[in-house]
């Protein structure tokens, strides 16, 4: 009778079926044996209050998957998850519990085969999907569900270290995406094959009329019989899965699940869920049907995470690099930075920026911050562009924050419980802005000007246009004030002319950089001799230059990664000391004295910045040691001393006053853009684009306006000598710059937000993009079709 229950459900396809299979076996489902999740009516806003996003609470349920498989795999060697014998992290679980093996699974044929321990497998229609999660994991008890898939608050896994959940209550949020009731079939036998195959069902309590009056809220509920979890003896079961029978493990089947735009699990799906597991420490599948999609030819797909996307797929990235950050308030954090192609493989600016998307930011997730590998927030694209004001890499850069090493008392402040937003408060307002302060003198601006310097089109006569303008803005007039309190700009010195002949710089010859998979050196640059001092002032910070032959990208790679260790050895205190002794004494932790950035290794290059903390005193001697980790458990040190000294105080400039020169006003250069130069450009200009505002920040520096847009070539249509061809040329131009100058002054000055619905979702709007899309509707043909005159001529008629 209850294994026909079962297959009742488990063969349901949708919400619908599931709902008739009810109604013919209410003896089963009768009202009284349905139980409160979490033994609570109260748990209604515990679960509708988890994540907010279909994807993020499916990645919960995937993390349950894995710590399932871990435990499974613990409890196997005869370890008590709980003692200190048991692995103190989710990567040192990996090593202890599957050893050489895992190395093995950057190959894709062993990859695939531990993926299919984990299963995410599609059913029913594509537009109602249902999704089944399969497991080979540790499997629980029937009479064990109440305290693990059904409870809420337990905290069961807070003592057990080398797994991801806490709190027992993550997987319960993706019960609000099943459908419109919350139905959610949990089926699971013990590893060990002991006990019975026990199953249940969940749903949202339908609220009776009598309840309707006094009850001011439902709840989520599930299945019993005869007040037990129902279970039956099986040795295996067929559920279609890929590869294998179920024989124990858990499997979770949740009716007509809510992931509005994804469609097919292999692709689509499995994209979503890489965006949400930056480096997941297994791999797992995505398995759709020939019946859902029969001319699909790719029908499973294994998922090891982003970041190997992005190593596997390199031809979409640019550049790549890594800094470390370690600090006293928040411990210490990874920073990997990926910066997209604007063009790839023969595909123009506007396809490669469609397929990054797709592939890449299917959820406008910008900048990741990634616990043990799943993502638990983000920033969207508005902190590349509002934060760090690089406004042309806005769709082209992934940032990636590991806050895996994060202080205690600093993260639990920092993230949501449910683990897929961070919290709005203190912690994270410092740590925007600490990131804001190192990426912006990172390798990151670098490639941001080099992105900038690639566009060099000749900005032909178009500068005498802005001159003049200039030349008769007055000084004392409103509009001058517009232009310096919303660009902040000012009147640009020339520098004074030599009389002599500057001399020529010797240019460097670089030498060649051989890069090695492990490092064969580590050294200090320009080295003078062992007991060489460097000194370094308070508020300020020293970066050391190390040079050594490992890949760029040794510090980042998914394979055998490098690593560059910190460590104190003497910490000298000076006789001003207040604390007392000039005698030598040690600290455990460099973020105890110092503040410390180390960069990935960059052609030959390794640096590390350093800045002492509030605990040193001008005088104080610090001797470091820096180690660079080689091929297995070698390492190769470099000892450096460092003393604090005075801090440094920046002379001051007299700034001569210019008081007529509006030439060369801080304004926007105009560049006329023909056909010829759209592959040239940086970013996406076809025959409906007028207009290309390129922003810095808050900054408007330059204005490249289309002379060949669909607009100004139907005008020019009309006429007929040359002298009207230029004239309208030049009407063009002006009319273009002028109107997307005071668009772009007069919306900065109001503070307005600026938002677009896209994909059925709002998404920011910087004020460039606004003015772009502006002048790709009506607007720049009205400009050019009414002047003033014809305007009030036309008004008085």
């Amino acid at each position: 009778m209850l294994d026909t229950i079962f297959w009742k459900l488990y063969k349901s396809k949708t919400e619908a079926d599931v709902d008739k299979c009810i109604a013919e076996n209410d003896a089963v489902f009768k009202s009284e044996n349905w139980k409160p999740i979490g033994d609570t009516e109260s748990n209604y806003s515990i679960i509708e209050n988890q994540q907010s996003n279909p994807i993020a609470a499916l990645v919960e349920k995937v993390t349950n998957s894995i710590d399932a498989l871990l435990m499974k795999e613990c409890l196997g060697k005869k370890i008590d998850p709980k003692s200190s014998d048991a692995p103190k992290t989710m990567d040192e679980a990996i090593q202890v519990f599957f050893g050489k093996e895992s190395k093995n699974w950057d190959l894709p044929k062993f990859r695939r085969k531990q993926a299919e321990e984990i299963q995410i497998l599609a059913d029913g229609p594509t537009k109602e999907s249902a999704v089944i999660i399969y497991d080979n994991g540790e499997g629980q008890h029937p009479d064990q569900f109440p305290g693990t898939f059904l409870s809420l608050m337990r905290g069961n896994k807070n003592e057990i270290q080398f797994v991801q959940g806490k709190y027992n209550m993550g997987g319960s949020g993706a019960i609000v995406f099943c459908g419109k009731k919350g139905y959610q079939l949990i089926a699971s036998k013990r590893y060990d094959g002991s006990g019975k195959f026990g199953f249940t069902l969940t749903r949202e309590h339908p609220l009776s009329k009598e309840e309707q009056k006094t009850k001011k809220n439902t709840w989520y509920e599930y299945l019993t019989v005869e007040g037990e979890i129902p279970a039956f003896q099986i040795t295996e079961l067929d559920l279609n899965l890929h590869n294998r029978k179920f024989k124990t493990g858990t499997v979770i089947k949740m009716y007509s699940y809510q992931m509005k735009g994804v469609y097919g699990f292999a692709q689509d799906l499995s994209q979503n869920l890489n965006e949400f597991l930056f480096k997941p420490v297994l791999p797992f599948m995505t398995v759709d049907k020939k019946e859902r999609y029969p001319n699909n030819p790719v029908l499973e797909a294994s998922v090891y995470g982003l970041q190997r996307r992005l190593e596997e797929e390199g031809d979409y990235i640019d550049e790549w690099f890594s800094e470390t950050y370690t600090d006293k308030i928040f411990g210490s954090m990874k920073v990997t930075c990926y910066v997209f192609k604007s063009k790839r493989n023969g595909r123009t600016v506007k396809e490669t920026k469609g397929d990054i998307k797709d592939r890449f930011f299917k959820n406008n997730m910008s900048v990741l911050f990634s616990m043990n590998g799943q993502v638990h927030g983000h920033y969207t694209s508005e902190f590349i562009t509002r934060g760090l004001k690089f406004n042309l890499l806005k769709d082209y850069v992934l940032i990636n924050v590991d806050c895996s090493q994060l202080n205690y008392e600093f993260r639990k402040e920092l993230f949501m419980a449910s683990r897929d937003r961070l919290r709005q408060g203190d912690e994270s307002n410092k740590l925007r802005e600490y990131l804001r302060k190192q990426l912006v003198k990172s390798q990151l601006s670098e490639l941001n000007k080099r992105r900038k310097n690639t566009m060099g089109l000749e900005s032909e006569d178009t500068q005498e246009l802005v001159k003049s303008f200039a030349k008769n803005l007055p000084k004392d007039g409103e509009l001058f004030k517009l232009l310096q309190n919303t660009l902040k700009i000012e009147e640009k010195k020339q520098s004074p002319k030599s009389n002599g002949a500057t001399p020529k710089k010797s240019q460097r010859v670089e030498k060649e950089f051989k890069p090695e998979r492990f490092p064969s050196y580590f050294r200090l640059y320009n080295r003078k001799d062992e007991n060489q001092t460097f000194s370094v002032p308070i508020g300020g910070e020293k970066t050391l230059k190390f040079e050594t032959d490992a890949e760029d990208h040794y510090f980042d790679r998914v394979e055998e990664p490098g690593d560059l260790q910190i460590s104190v050895l003497n910490l000298k205190r000076s006789k001003n000391d207040a604390s007392g002794g000039d005698s030598a004494g040690k600290a455990s932790e460099p973020r105890d004295v110092l503040n410390i950035a180390v960069s990935s290794p960059q052609k030959g290059t390794i640096k590390i910045t350093i800045n002492p903390n509030t605990e040193l005193r001008q005088g104080d001697e610090v001797e470091i040691k820096a180690s660079l980790k080689g091929p297995g458990d070698s390492y190769q040190d470099e000892i450096v001393f460092l003393k604090i000294v005075d801090p440094e105080i920046a002379p001051k400039v007299k700034v001569n006053e210019d008081k007529d020169d509006f030439e060369n006003l801080g304004l926007p250069e105009l560049i006329k853009v023909h056909e010829k130069d759209w592959s040239n450009l940086e970013f996406d200009m076809d025959h409906k684009t007028v207009v290309y505002p390129l922003a810095e920040g808050d900054k408007l520096e330059k204005l490249y306006i289309n002379v060949d847009s669909s607009v100004f070539l139907n005008h020019r249509k009309k006429l007929t000598s040359e002298d009207q061809i230029t004239t309208a040329e030049r009407k063009y131009l002006a009319s273009v710059y002028f109107h997307s100058l005071f668009l772009y002054l007069t919306t900065k000055n109001k503070g307005v937000n600026l938002q677009k619905m896209e994909d059925g979702e709002f998404r920011d709007l910087t004020v460039d993009e606004y003015i772009r899309e502006i002048f790709e509707s009506y607007y720049s043909d009205f400009l050019l079709n009414f002047g003033m005159e014809h305007l009030l001529s036309v008004l008085e008629d």
